[in-house]
């Protein structure tokens, strides 16, 4: 009779030891199926995180573009402004030049004047201190 049960003890054990090593296979195959779903997913969210990438530095490379056109044409505006304002103050300064060249010779013929008596010394003096104001 300890036989009988000895081999019942043994069946049961070989049973037992089957469905552990079925489980073990099965959980074996289960974890490299999650396995493979997680490398699947993972490559997934990188190659959208490369499509990111990319569509982000496309945007940036149209964005710098535009910057540098908006660069440019500040520049070219900025250049002449700056061009317009020199030749006001050239033709100001030409303009000032000449007028007081022009007094001088005013000056220089009253004085003429005052000196042959044509005009009086206080004439001389009034204008004189008119065209010395301008100046």
């Amino acid at each position: 009779m300890t036989d009988t049960k000895g081999g019942y003890i043994d069946k049961f054990l070989k049973k037992a030891d089957r469905a552990v090593q079925d489980g073990v296979k099965k959980a074996e195959v289960m974890l490299d199926g999650a396995v493979k779903d997680g490398v699947k997913k993972a490559d997934g969210i990188l190659d959208e995180a490369v499509e990111i990438g990319t569509m982000t530095a496309k945007q940036a490379a149209r964005t710098t573009k535009e910057l540098q056109a908006q660069a440019i044409k500040e520049k070219d505006s900025l250049q002449k402004r700056g061009i317009e304002k020199i030749s006001r103050g050239i033709l100001a300064a030409k303009k000032v030049t000449t007028n007081t060249r022009n007094d001088l010779d005013i000056l220089e013929k009253l004085g003429k004047l005052r000196d042959d008596k044509i005009i009086t010394e206080s004439e001389f003096q009034e204008k004189k201190k008119k065209i010395l104001e301008r100046i």
